[in-house]
Protein backbone atom coordinates (compact mmCIF):
# COMPACT_ATOMS: atom_id res chain seq x y z
CA UNK A 1 0.00 0.00 0.00
CA UNK A 2 1.32 3.41 -0.90
CA UNK A 3 2.55 5.64 1.88
CA UNK A 4 3.18 8.58 -0.39
CA UNK A 5 2.45 9.25 -4.02
CA UNK A 6 5.56 7.74 -5.58
CA UNK A 7 6.13 8.03 -9.26
CA UNK A 8 9.21 7.26 -11.31
CA UNK A 9 11.34 10.35 -11.07
CA UNK A 10 14.09 9.39 -13.46
CA UNK A 11 14.13 10.94 -16.91
CA UNK A 12 13.63 7.63 -18.67
CA UNK A 13 10.32 7.02 -16.90
CA UNK A 14 8.95 10.55 -17.31
CA UNK A 15 6.21 11.04 -19.91
CA UNK A 16 7.33 12.34 -23.26
CA UNK A 17 6.58 16.03 -23.88
CA UNK A 18 3.00 16.30 -25.06
CA UNK A 19 2.14 17.78 -28.42
CA UNK A 20 -1.44 18.10 -29.61
CA UNK A 21 -3.82 15.63 -27.93
CA UNK A 22 -4.97 12.61 -29.88
CA UNK A 23 -8.43 13.02 -28.39
CA UNK A 24 -10.11 16.01 -26.78
CA UNK A 25 -13.49 16.50 -25.10
CA UNK A 26 -14.51 20.12 -24.67
CA UNK A 27 -17.57 21.41 -22.78
CA UNK A 28 -19.37 18.07 -22.92
CA UNK A 29 -22.69 17.83 -21.06
CA UNK A 30 -25.15 14.98 -20.74
CA UNK A 31 -28.44 14.76 -18.86
CA UNK A 32 -30.94 12.01 -18.16
CA UNK A 33 -34.42 12.41 -16.65
CA UNK A 34 -33.86 13.94 -13.24
CA UNK A 35 -30.07 13.60 -13.40
CA UNK A 36 -27.33 15.80 -14.87
CA UNK A 37 -24.55 13.27 -15.46
CA UNK A 38 -21.99 15.63 -17.02
CA UNK A 39 -21.75 19.40 -16.98
CA UNK A 40 -19.26 20.99 -19.37
CA UNK A 41 -16.45 18.51 -18.79
CA UNK A 42 -13.13 18.49 -20.62
CA UNK A 43 -10.62 15.69 -21.18
CA UNK A 44 -7.43 15.35 -23.20
CA UNK A 45 -5.55 12.16 -24.14
CA UNK A 46 -2.03 12.15 -25.57
CA UNK A 47 -0.16 9.63 -27.71
CA UNK A 48 2.14 7.37 -25.73
CA UNK A 49 0.70 8.40 -22.38
CA UNK A 50 -1.73 7.01 -19.80
CA UNK A 51 -4.31 9.43 -18.42
CA UNK A 52 -6.06 8.25 -15.25
CA UNK A 53 -9.67 9.34 -14.91
CA UNK A 54 -10.41 9.54 -11.19
CA UNK A 55 -13.62 10.19 -9.29
CA UNK A 56 -15.94 8.61 -6.77
CA UNK A 57 -19.03 6.65 -7.76
CA UNK A 58 -21.43 8.81 -9.74
CA UNK A 59 -18.76 11.31 -10.81
CA UNK A 60 -19.55 10.79 -14.51
CA UNK A 61 -16.73 8.48 -15.56
CA UNK A 62 -18.93 5.78 -17.09
CA UNK A 63 -20.98 8.37 -18.96
CA UNK A 64 -17.82 9.76 -20.54
CA UNK A 65 -16.76 6.28 -21.62
CA UNK A 66 -20.13 5.70 -23.25
CA UNK A 67 -19.90 9.03 -25.06
CA UNK A 68 -16.38 8.24 -26.30
CA UNK A 69 -17.49 4.82 -27.56
CA UNK A 70 -20.61 6.09 -29.33
CA UNK A 71 -23.19 4.58 -26.99
CA UNK A 72 -24.38 8.00 -25.78
CA UNK A 73 -24.41 11.27 -27.68
CA UNK A 74 -23.59 14.46 -25.76
CA UNK A 75 -26.25 17.13 -25.27
CA UNK A 76 -23.63 19.85 -25.67
CA UNK A 77 -19.92 20.17 -26.35
CA UNK A 78 -17.71 18.39 -28.84
CA UNK A 79 -15.21 15.62 -29.45
CA UNK A 80 -12.04 16.00 -31.50
CA UNK A 81 -9.85 13.16 -32.77
CA UNK A 82 -6.43 14.19 -34.11
CA UNK A 83 -7.63 17.81 -34.17
CA UNK A 84 -10.74 17.17 -36.26
CA UNK A 85 -14.30 17.37 -34.88
CA UNK A 86 -16.18 14.05 -34.89
CA UNK A 87 -19.72 12.95 -34.15
CA UNK A 88 -20.50 9.37 -33.20
CA UNK A 89 -23.98 8.24 -34.14
CA UNK A 90 -23.24 4.66 -33.05
CA UNK A 91 -20.53 2.50 -31.53
CA UNK A 92 -19.20 1.55 -34.96
CA UNK A 93 -18.41 5.22 -35.66
CA UNK A 94 -16.20 5.39 -32.56
CA UNK A 95 -14.46 2.16 -33.58
CA UNK A 96 -13.89 3.54 -37.08
CA UNK A 97 -12.27 6.61 -35.48
CA UNK A 98 -9.81 4.34 -33.67
CA UNK A 99 -11.39 4.30 -30.20
CA UNK A 100 -11.73 0.98 -28.40
CA UNK A 101 -12.69 0.12 -24.84
CA UNK A 102 -11.92 -2.69 -22.41
CA UNK A 103 -14.85 -2.64 -20.02
CA UNK A 104 -15.05 -4.11 -16.54
CA UNK A 105 -17.97 -6.23 -17.75
CA UNK A 106 -17.50 -6.75 -21.50
CA UNK A 107 -20.27 -8.71 -23.22
CA UNK A 108 -18.92 -11.94 -24.67
CA UNK A 109 -20.72 -14.95 -26.15
CA UNK A 110 -20.33 -18.33 -24.48
CA UNK A 111 -21.24 -20.49 -27.47
CA UNK A 112 -18.72 -18.84 -29.81
CA UNK A 113 -15.03 -19.66 -29.94
CA UNK A 114 -12.34 -17.37 -28.57
CA UNK A 115 -11.40 -16.26 -32.10
CA UNK A 116 -15.04 -15.59 -33.01
CA UNK A 117 -15.47 -13.44 -29.90
CA UNK A 118 -12.32 -11.47 -30.69
CA UNK A 119 -13.33 -10.71 -34.28
CA UNK A 120 -17.09 -10.49 -33.87
CA UNK A 121 -18.33 -7.89 -36.36
CA UNK A 122 -14.99 -7.41 -38.16
CA UNK A 123 -13.74 -10.87 -39.04
CA UNK A 124 -11.27 -11.22 -41.96
CA UNK A 125 -13.00 -12.30 -45.14
CA UNK A 126 -11.93 -14.24 -48.16
CA UNK A 127 -13.50 -15.05 -51.50
CA UNK A 128 -17.18 -14.22 -51.99
CA UNK A 129 -17.18 -12.22 -48.74
CA UNK A 130 -17.14 -15.32 -46.54
CA UNK A 131 -15.35 -15.32 -43.19
CA UNK A 132 -11.80 -16.63 -43.54
CA UNK A 133 -11.73 -18.80 -40.43
CA UNK A 134 -8.09 -19.98 -40.69
CA UNK A 135 -6.97 -16.35 -41.04
CA UNK A 136 -9.20 -15.35 -38.13
CA UNK A 137 -7.66 -18.02 -35.91
CA UNK A 138 -4.13 -17.03 -36.93
CA UNK A 139 -4.74 -13.36 -36.23
CA UNK A 140 -6.48 -14.17 -32.92
CA UNK A 141 -3.52 -16.33 -31.88
CA UNK A 142 -1.13 -13.49 -32.71
CA UNK A 143 -3.09 -10.98 -30.59
CA UNK A 144 -3.37 -13.42 -27.68
CA UNK A 145 0.38 -14.08 -27.85
CA UNK A 146 1.02 -10.35 -27.91
CA UNK A 147 -0.74 -9.89 -24.57
CA UNK A 148 0.77 -13.03 -23.08
CA UNK A 149 -2.47 -15.01 -23.02
CA UNK A 150 -1.94 -18.75 -23.47
CA UNK A 151 -5.41 -19.45 -24.84
CA UNK A 152 -6.32 -21.64 -27.81
CA UNK A 153 -8.34 -19.42 -30.21
CA UNK A 154 -10.44 -22.46 -31.19
CA UNK A 155 -11.63 -23.08 -27.63
CA UNK A 156 -15.30 -22.30 -26.80
CA UNK A 157 -15.52 -19.28 -24.55
CA UNK A 158 -17.76 -21.14 -22.09
CA UNK A 159 -14.80 -23.37 -21.16
CA UNK A 160 -12.70 -20.42 -19.91
CA UNK A 161 -12.44 -19.02 -16.40
CA UNK A 162 -13.13 -15.40 -15.42
CA UNK A 163 -9.55 -14.18 -15.81
CA UNK A 164 -9.14 -15.81 -19.24
CA UNK A 165 -12.43 -14.30 -20.39
CA UNK A 166 -11.09 -10.91 -19.37
CA UNK A 167 -7.98 -11.47 -21.48
CA UNK A 168 -10.21 -12.37 -24.43
CA UNK A 169 -12.04 -9.08 -23.91
CA UNK A 170 -8.70 -7.26 -23.99
CA UNK A 171 -7.72 -9.10 -27.17
CA UNK A 172 -11.06 -8.18 -28.71
CA UNK A 173 -10.45 -4.50 -27.97
CA UNK A 174 -6.97 -4.70 -29.50
CA UNK A 175 -8.18 -6.51 -32.63
CA UNK A 176 -8.89 -3.14 -34.22
CA UNK A 177 -6.13 -0.67 -35.02
CA UNK A 178 -6.94 1.66 -32.14
CA UNK A 179 -5.25 4.98 -31.50
CA UNK A 180 -7.18 5.40 -28.21
CA UNK A 181 -7.57 2.53 -25.74
CA UNK A 182 -9.99 2.96 -22.82
CA UNK A 183 -9.45 0.64 -19.86
CA UNK A 184 -12.39 0.74 -17.43
CA UNK A 185 -11.44 -1.04 -14.18
CA UNK A 186 -9.40 -3.57 -16.20
CA UNK A 187 -7.89 -5.39 -13.21
CA UNK A 188 -11.16 -6.17 -11.42
CA UNK A 189 -11.13 -9.89 -12.31
CA UNK A 190 -7.36 -10.48 -12.51
CA UNK A 191 -4.89 -12.08 -10.12
CA UNK A 192 -1.80 -10.18 -9.03
CA UNK A 193 0.32 -12.00 -11.61
CA UNK A 194 -2.18 -11.15 -14.34
CA UNK A 195 -2.28 -7.54 -13.16
CA UNK A 196 1.50 -7.32 -13.57
CA UNK A 197 1.12 -8.74 -17.08
CA UNK A 198 -1.52 -6.09 -17.80
CA UNK A 199 0.92 -3.38 -16.67
CA UNK A 200 3.45 -4.76 -19.16
CA UNK A 201 0.78 -4.64 -21.87
CA UNK A 202 0.07 -1.00 -21.03
CA UNK A 203 3.76 -0.18 -21.40
CA UNK A 204 3.81 -1.88 -24.82
CA UNK A 205 0.75 0.08 -25.92
CA UNK A 206 2.42 3.31 -24.79
CA UNK A 207 5.55 2.41 -26.75
CA UNK A 208 3.36 1.91 -29.82
CA UNK A 209 2.06 5.46 -29.41
CA UNK A 210 -1.45 4.63 -28.23
CA UNK A 211 -3.29 7.11 -26.02
CA UNK A 212 -4.72 5.30 -22.99
CA UNK A 213 -7.57 6.36 -20.71
CA UNK A 214 -7.26 4.34 -17.51
CA UNK A 215 -10.17 4.30 -15.05
CA UNK A 216 -9.50 2.79 -11.64
CA UNK A 217 -10.53 3.25 -8.04
CA UNK A 218 -7.19 1.81 -6.92
CA UNK A 219 -4.70 4.54 -6.17
CA UNK A 220 -1.74 2.17 -6.28
CA UNK A 221 -2.62 1.39 -9.91
CA UNK A 222 -3.06 5.05 -10.78
CA UNK A 223 0.34 6.04 -9.42
CA UNK A 224 1.96 2.93 -10.85
CA UNK A 225 1.12 3.42 -14.54
CA UNK A 226 -0.46 6.85 -15.16
CA UNK A 227 1.38 9.82 -16.64
CA UNK A 228 -1.51 12.26 -16.29
CA UNK A 229 -4.69 12.55 -14.26
CA UNK A 230 -8.12 14.08 -14.67
CA UNK A 231 -10.55 14.29 -11.74
CA UNK A 232 -14.34 14.43 -12.09
CA UNK A 233 -16.67 15.27 -9.24
CA UNK A 234 -20.47 15.28 -9.48
CA UNK A 235 -20.30 15.37 -13.28
CA UNK A 236 -17.85 18.26 -13.44
CA UNK A 237 -14.15 18.52 -14.30
CA UNK A 238 -12.27 19.70 -11.19
CA UNK A 239 -8.63 19.12 -12.03
CA UNK A 240 -6.04 17.65 -14.36
CA UNK A 241 -2.28 17.58 -14.81
CA UNK A 242 0.82 15.42 -14.48
CA UNK A 243 0.56 12.59 -11.97
CA UNK A 244 4.12 13.29 -10.80
CA UNK A 245 2.96 16.69 -9.56
CA UNK A 246 0.15 15.50 -7.25
CA UNK A 247 -0.10 13.35 -4.15
CA UNK A 248 -2.80 10.98 -3.00
CA UNK A 249 -3.91 13.72 -0.60
CA UNK A 250 -4.41 16.08 -3.55
CA UNK A 251 -6.54 13.58 -5.46
CA UNK A 252 -8.66 12.76 -2.41
CA UNK A 253 -9.35 16.45 -1.78
CA UNK A 254 -10.38 16.97 -5.40
CA UNK A 255 -12.62 13.90 -5.34
CA UNK A 256 -14.56 14.83 -2.19
CA UNK A 257 -14.12 18.58 -1.84
CA UNK A 258 -17.69 19.51 -2.62
CA UNK A 259 -20.20 21.22 -0.40
CA UNK A 260 -22.99 19.14 1.03
CA UNK A 261 -25.92 20.84 -0.70
CA UNK A 262 -28.64 18.76 0.90
CA UNK A 263 -30.41 19.32 4.19
CA UNK A 264 -30.67 16.09 6.11
CA UNK A 265 -33.35 15.56 8.74
CA UNK A 266 -32.44 16.01 12.38
CA UNK A 267 -32.61 12.70 14.19
CA UNK A 268 -33.15 11.72 17.78
CA UNK A 269 -30.49 9.07 18.38
CA UNK A 270 -32.46 6.57 20.47
CA UNK A 271 -30.52 3.46 19.60
CA UNK A 272 -31.78 0.35 21.33
CA UNK A 273 -30.91 -3.32 21.64
CA UNK A 274 -29.18 -5.40 19.01
CA UNK A 275 -31.57 -6.67 16.32
CA UNK A 276 -29.29 -8.19 13.69
CA UNK A 277 -25.91 -9.89 13.87
CA UNK A 278 -24.09 -11.22 10.81
CA UNK A 279 -21.08 -13.45 11.52
CA UNK A 280 -18.26 -14.59 9.25
CA UNK A 281 -20.12 -14.20 5.95
CA UNK A 282 -17.97 -15.54 3.10
CA UNK A 283 -18.53 -15.94 -0.63
CA UNK A 284 -16.14 -17.54 -3.09
CA UNK A 285 -15.85 -14.46 -5.34
CA UNK A 286 -17.64 -11.49 -3.76
CA UNK A 287 -16.76 -11.03 -0.06
CA UNK A 288 -14.90 -12.65 2.82
CA UNK A 289 -15.06 -12.71 6.64
CA UNK A 290 -17.82 -10.13 6.94
CA UNK A 291 -19.37 -9.52 10.33
CA UNK A 292 -21.45 -6.66 11.70
CA UNK A 293 -24.23 -5.82 14.14
CA UNK A 294 -27.28 -3.56 13.86
CA UNK A 295 -29.43 -2.09 16.64
CA UNK A 296 -32.98 -0.79 16.94
CA UNK A 297 -33.31 2.79 15.75
CA UNK A 298 -29.88 2.76 14.09
CA UNK A 299 -28.96 3.68 10.51
CA UNK A 300 -25.86 1.69 9.55
CA UNK A 301 -24.24 2.98 6.37
CA UNK A 302 -22.22 0.83 3.98
CA UNK A 303 -19.81 2.73 1.73
CA UNK A 304 -17.36 1.50 -0.88
CA UNK A 305 -16.23 1.93 -4.44
CA UNK A 306 -17.40 -0.11 -7.43
CA UNK A 307 -16.71 -3.80 -6.87
CA UNK A 308 -16.41 -3.52 -3.09
CA UNK A 309 -19.06 -6.22 -2.59
CA UNK A 310 -21.68 -4.20 -0.69
CA UNK A 311 -24.74 -5.12 -2.76
CA UNK A 312 -23.59 -8.72 -3.08
CA UNK A 313 -23.32 -8.94 0.71
CA UNK A 314 -26.83 -7.56 1.21
CA UNK A 315 -28.28 -9.91 -1.39
CA UNK A 316 -26.72 -12.82 0.52
CA UNK A 317 -28.16 -11.60 3.83
CA UNK A 318 -31.59 -11.42 2.16
CA UNK A 319 -31.27 -14.88 0.64
CA UNK A 320 -31.06 -13.93 -3.04
CA UNK A 321 -27.65 -15.64 -3.19
CA UNK A 322 -26.11 -18.23 -0.90
CA UNK A 323 -22.91 -17.49 1.01
CA UNK A 324 -20.28 -20.19 1.36
CA UNK A 325 -20.37 -19.79 5.13
CA UNK A 326 -21.70 -17.51 7.83
CA UNK A 327 -24.61 -17.11 10.20
CA UNK A 328 -27.39 -14.59 10.80
CA UNK A 329 -29.03 -13.85 14.14
CA UNK A 330 -32.21 -11.82 14.66
CA UNK A 331 -32.94 -10.74 18.24
CA UNK A 332 -30.18 -13.06 19.42
CA UNK A 333 -31.64 -16.17 17.77
CA UNK A 334 -30.00 -17.91 14.80
CA UNK A 335 -32.10 -17.91 11.64
CA UNK A 336 -31.59 -19.99 8.50
CA UNK A 337 -31.96 -17.97 5.30
CA UNK A 338 -31.98 -20.05 2.13
CA UNK A 339 -34.27 -17.78 0.11
CA UNK A 340 -35.86 -14.30 0.37
CA UNK A 341 -38.98 -15.86 1.91
CA UNK A 342 -36.91 -16.99 4.89
CA UNK A 343 -35.51 -13.48 5.33
CA UNK A 344 -38.95 -11.91 5.16
CA UNK A 345 -40.25 -14.38 7.73
CA UNK A 346 -37.33 -13.41 9.98
CA UNK A 347 -38.20 -9.73 9.62
CA UNK A 348 -35.49 -8.73 7.11
CA UNK A 349 -36.42 -6.96 3.86
CA UNK A 350 -34.30 -5.61 1.01
CA UNK A 351 -34.95 -2.61 -1.27
CA UNK A 352 -32.71 -3.25 -4.31
CA UNK A 353 -30.64 -0.71 -6.21
CA UNK A 354 -32.30 -1.55 -9.53
CA UNK A 355 -35.92 -0.76 -8.68
CA UNK A 356 -37.00 -1.12 -12.33
CA UNK A 357 -35.83 -4.74 -12.76
CA UNK A 358 -35.71 -6.03 -9.20
CA UNK A 359 -38.02 -3.81 -7.16
CA UNK A 360 -41.23 -3.35 -9.15
CA UNK A 361 -43.25 -5.39 -11.62
CA UNK A 362 -43.91 -3.24 -14.69
CA UNK A 363 -47.39 -3.72 -16.08
CA UNK A 364 -48.95 -4.23 -12.66
CA UNK A 365 -50.75 -1.37 -10.91
CA UNK A 366 -49.33 0.38 -7.88
CA UNK A 367 -51.60 -1.33 -5.36
CA UNK A 368 -50.63 -4.83 -6.52
CA UNK A 369 -46.93 -3.96 -6.39
CA UNK A 370 -47.34 -2.76 -2.81
CA UNK A 371 -49.29 -5.82 -1.63
CA UNK A 372 -47.32 -8.49 -3.52
CA UNK A 373 -45.26 -9.69 -0.50
CA UNK A 374 -48.29 -9.47 1.82
CA UNK A 375 -50.83 -11.64 0.01
CA UNK A 376 -51.58 -13.62 3.17
CA UNK A 377 -52.99 -10.39 4.68
CA UNK A 378 -55.06 -9.46 1.63
CA UNK A 379 -56.59 -12.82 0.76
CA UNK A 380 -59.03 -15.30 2.26
CA UNK A 381 -59.28 -18.99 1.39
CA UNK A 382 -56.91 -18.48 -1.53
CA UNK A 383 -58.86 -15.58 -3.06
CA UNK A 384 -57.55 -12.03 -3.18
CA UNK A 385 -59.74 -9.37 -1.57
CA UNK A 386 -59.50 -6.27 -3.71
CA UNK A 387 -60.75 -3.96 -0.97
CA UNK A 388 -58.06 -5.20 1.42
CA UNK A 389 -55.37 -4.74 -1.23
CA UNK A 390 -56.45 -1.15 -1.85
CA UNK A 391 -56.67 -0.41 1.88
CA UNK A 392 -53.16 -1.72 2.57
CA UNK A 393 -51.67 0.07 -0.45
CA UNK A 394 -53.47 3.31 0.45
CA UNK A 395 -52.09 3.16 4.00
CA UNK A 396 -48.44 2.97 2.96
CA UNK A 397 -48.76 5.15 -0.16
CA UNK A 398 -50.15 7.91 2.05
CA UNK A 399 -47.43 7.42 4.60
CA UNK A 400 -44.75 7.87 1.93
CA UNK A 401 -46.56 10.74 0.17
CA UNK A 402 -46.70 8.77 -3.07
CA UNK A 403 -47.66 11.05 -5.97
CA UNK A 404 -49.85 9.17 -8.46
CA UNK A 405 -53.13 9.74 -10.27
CA UNK A 406 -54.61 6.57 -8.76
CA UNK A 407 -53.47 3.38 -7.07
CA UNK A 408 -54.49 1.36 -10.14
CA UNK A 409 -52.01 3.31 -12.28
CA UNK A 410 -49.27 1.21 -13.94
CA UNK A 411 -46.20 1.46 -11.73
CA UNK A 412 -44.04 1.75 -14.85
CA UNK A 413 -45.55 5.16 -15.57
CA UNK A 414 -44.35 6.68 -12.30
CA UNK A 415 -41.27 8.84 -11.88
CA UNK A 416 -38.13 7.24 -10.49
CA UNK A 417 -38.70 8.79 -7.08
CA UNK A 418 -42.27 7.53 -6.85
CA UNK A 419 -41.24 4.07 -8.02
CA UNK A 420 -38.75 4.02 -5.17
CA UNK A 421 -41.54 4.93 -2.76
CA UNK A 422 -43.62 2.02 -4.08
CA UNK A 423 -40.75 -0.40 -3.43
CA UNK A 424 -40.24 0.91 0.11
CA UNK A 425 -43.99 0.78 0.75
CA UNK A 426 -44.11 -2.82 -0.48
CA UNK A 427 -41.59 -3.95 2.11
CA UNK A 428 -42.84 -1.80 4.96
CA UNK A 429 -46.25 -3.43 4.55
CA UNK A 430 -44.63 -6.69 5.74
CA UNK A 431 -43.83 -4.98 9.08
CA UNK A 432 -40.11 -5.84 9.12
CA UNK A 433 -37.57 -5.57 11.93
CA UNK A 434 -34.69 -4.73 9.56
CA UNK A 435 -34.85 -2.88 6.26
CA UNK A 436 -31.88 -2.86 3.86
CA UNK A 437 -31.89 0.09 1.46
CA UNK A 438 -29.47 -0.36 -1.46
CA UNK A 439 -28.74 3.04 -3.07
CA UNK A 440 -32.14 4.35 -1.91
CA UNK A 441 -31.92 7.71 -3.73
CA UNK A 442 -30.05 6.71 -6.88
CA UNK A 443 -31.44 8.47 -9.95
CA UNK A 444 -34.19 10.42 -8.22
CA UNK A 445 -34.64 14.18 -7.98
CA UNK A 446 -33.67 16.29 -4.98
CA UNK A 447 -37.24 16.62 -3.74
CA UNK A 448 -37.78 12.86 -3.75
CA UNK A 449 -34.40 12.39 -2.08
CA UNK A 450 -35.45 14.66 0.75
CA UNK A 451 -38.70 12.70 1.16
CA UNK A 452 -36.83 9.37 1.28
CA UNK A 453 -34.32 10.76 3.80
CA UNK A 454 -37.10 12.11 6.01
CA UNK A 455 -38.89 8.78 5.92
CA UNK A 456 -35.69 6.88 6.77
CA UNK A 457 -35.28 9.10 9.81
CA UNK A 458 -38.90 8.44 10.77
CA UNK A 459 -38.45 4.68 10.46
CA UNK A 460 -35.34 4.75 12.68
CA UNK A 461 -37.17 6.91 15.22
CA UNK A 462 -39.92 4.28 15.35
CA UNK A 463 -37.33 1.61 16.19
CA UNK A 464 -36.78 0.02 12.80
CA UNK A 465 -33.17 -1.02 12.19
CA UNK A 466 -31.91 0.40 8.88
CA UNK A 467 -28.99 -0.64 6.67
CA UNK A 468 -28.23 1.92 3.98
CA UNK A 469 -25.87 1.11 1.10
CA UNK A 470 -24.90 4.35 -0.62
CA UNK A 471 -22.24 5.70 -2.96
CA UNK A 472 -23.10 9.32 -2.17
CA UNK A 473 -20.80 10.71 0.48
CA UNK A 474 -23.16 13.49 1.66
CA UNK A 475 -25.92 10.91 2.10
CA UNK A 476 -23.63 8.55 4.02
CA UNK A 477 -22.46 11.35 6.31
CA UNK A 478 -25.88 12.94 6.71
CA UNK A 479 -27.89 9.81 7.49
CA UNK A 480 -25.62 7.25 9.17
CA UNK A 481 -24.95 6.64 12.85
CA UNK A 482 -22.08 4.31 11.93
CA UNK A 483 -20.47 3.50 8.60
CA UNK A 484 -18.80 0.29 7.47
CA UNK A 485 -16.40 0.84 4.58
CA UNK A 486 -15.82 -2.10 2.26
CA UNK A 487 -12.97 -2.61 -0.17
CA UNK A 488 -12.52 -5.57 -2.50
CA UNK A 489 -14.93 -7.77 -0.56
CA UNK A 490 -13.50 -7.03 2.88
CA UNK A 491 -14.39 -4.63 5.68
CA UNK A 492 -11.77 -1.90 5.49
CA UNK A 493 -13.00 0.20 8.43
CA UNK A 494 -15.88 0.92 10.79
CA UNK A 495 -16.27 4.65 11.40
CA UNK A 496 -18.39 6.88 13.62
CA UNK A 497 -18.27 10.24 15.34
CA UNK A 498 -15.27 12.45 14.59
CA UNK A 499 -13.65 9.74 12.46
CA UNK A 500 -16.50 9.91 9.97
CA UNK A 501 -15.34 12.44 7.32
CA UNK A 502 -15.29 12.49 3.51
CA UNK A 503 -11.53 12.01 3.54
CA UNK A 504 -11.58 8.95 5.80
CA UNK A 505 -14.33 7.33 3.72
CA UNK A 506 -12.40 7.73 0.49
CA UNK A 507 -9.07 6.75 2.02
CA UNK A 508 -10.35 3.47 3.38
CA UNK A 509 -12.41 2.72 0.26
CA UNK A 510 -9.36 3.32 -1.97
CA UNK A 511 -6.93 1.50 0.30
CA UNK A 512 -4.82 4.51 1.27
CA UNK A 513 -2.80 3.78 4.41
CA UNK A 514 -3.33 5.11 7.90
CA UNK A 515 0.12 6.69 7.77
CA UNK A 516 -1.35 9.45 5.66
CA UNK A 517 -3.87 10.39 8.29
CA UNK A 518 -6.76 8.00 7.78
CA UNK A 519 -8.62 6.83 10.83
CA UNK A 520 -8.12 3.29 11.95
Amino acid sequence: MLQTAPHPADAAAAPRPATAPVLRLAGVSKSFPGVKALSGVSLELFAGQVTALVGENGAGKSTVVKILTGIYRPDAGGIEVAGSPVRFAAARDAAAAGITAIHQETVLFDELSVAENIFLGHAPRGRFGLIDRPAMRREAAAILARIGARIDPRMPLKDLGIASRHLVAIARALSVDARVVIMDEPTAALSQTEIEELYDLVERLKAEGRAILFISHKFDEVFRIADRYTVFRDGEHVGSGLIAEVSEDDLVRMMVGRSVDQIFPARAHRIGDEVLRVRDFCHATEFDRIGFTLRRGEVLGFYGLVGAGRSELMQAVFGITRPASGTVEVDGRPVTIRAPGDAIAAGIVYVPEDRGKQGTVAGLPIFQNVTLPSLSRTSRNGFLRLAREFALARQYAGRLDLRAAALDQDVGNLSGGNQQKVVIAKWLATKPRVIILDEPTKGIDIGSKAAVHAFMAELAAEGLAVVMVSSEIPEVLGMSDRVIVMREGLIAAELSGADLTPETLVRHAAGIGAAQGAAT
